[in-house]
């Protein structure tokens, strides 16, 4: 799992290191949180839990994607604005925010799946 984070956190970082070179907003530090937490999230929904009183949950990844894909949506949002009702800024901002959602691939264990993600995002 640790494996994991390490990887998730070093995608987000080449994504968000290209950022910082054109002195975008959403650089290094951003992309590489985002990569890590929804890579922390995702593996959250593989723990089993054992609760007093309540037994053992079962693990349920696909609802903590579901609250991952709400939050980057929400941070990505909030990046984008418009300016003189013409002009929209921040686009490609939310973009590469949702791209540094690769985590979550890494945190369910795909992470050629993330590589090549995050290189065909470099690459576009």
């Amino acid at each position: 799992m640790i494996v994991r984070a390490i990887v998730a956190t070093g995608l987000g970082s080449v994504v968000g290191l290209e950022r910082s070179f054109r002195y975008k907003d959403a650089g290094l530090r951003t992309l590489a949180l985002v990569a890590l937490g929804s890579c922390a999230f995702a593996i959250a929904g593989f723990s089993v839990l054992s609760l007093p009183g309540l037994g053992q949950i079962r693990p349920d990844p696909t609802r903590i994607a579901a609250q991952v894909v709400s939050g980057v949506g929400f941070l990505g949002a909030g990046a984008i604005f418009v300016s003189g009702g013409q002009r929209i800024r921040g686009l490609t901002t939310a973009a590469d925010i949702w791209a540094a959602a690769s985590g979550v691939l890494c945190g369910v264990g795909l992470l050629l799946t993330a590589a090549a993600v995050t290189a065909l995002g470099l690459g576009s």
